[in-house]
């Protein structure tokens, strides 16, 4: 488990033959969205909205490269609606069943990159990881990187940007 150079992993899949594999995970909220509309002067419009207002969908999916191979795609699904006794989110055991999957559905080694999520830096994921470091190999994202944020004005593409744009030219026409 490395944290730092991500094209030492690159070059390791390729030496090993594995497949690399993005992990991201993303969430919405199922409250329904304020509904607006126009009305007449002293007459309050009433828009019905359907929906309760409670619940949650989360995702958690791999993009997984390799070449020669095309690429694929593995997500799960998680749907909260506030019963007793359902989990909102997921947790570490939902990652590693969805890293397991993966392993067996592209069946070869895996090269895997993803962010520092707290669920991914617990102590049970880094013994899964420990355990089947035969075929699994993670390398994380660096928490802040200002050379691969492209808002960021001391970082390379704000260089990159100034030396590719045209130059500046004057509407004035020069003095006598």
């Amino acid at each position: 488990m490395e944290e730092g150079d991500l094209a030492a992993g690159k070059s390791i899949a390729a030496e090993r033959g594995a497949w690399i594999v993005f992990e991201n995970e993303a969430g919405q909220s199922m409250t329904p969205p304020r509904a607006r509309i126009w009305g007449r002067i002293g007459q309050t419009p009433v828009v019905r909205v359907r929906g309760r207002g409670s619940g949650r969908v989360s995702m958690s999916g791999m993009t997984c490269y390799k070449p020669d191979e095309r690429f694929r795609l593995i997500y799960t699904i998680r749907e909260y609606r506030g019963r007793k006794g359902e989990s909102k989110g997921f947790g570490w055991c939902d990652f590693r069943d969805l890293i397991v999957r993966a392993r067996i559905q592209l069946g070869g080694l895996i090269v895997l990159v993803w962010d520092n999520l707290r669920l991914h830096l617990t102590a049970g994921m880094r013994v899964f990881i420990e355990a089947n470091a035969e075929w699994l190999t993670v390398f994380h994202l660096p928490t802040y990187a200002p050379d691969l944020n492209p808002q960021e004005s001391s970082g390379h593409w704000s260089n990159a940007r100034s030396a590719t744009s045209p130059p500046r030219t004057s509407l004035r026409s020069p003095g006598p």
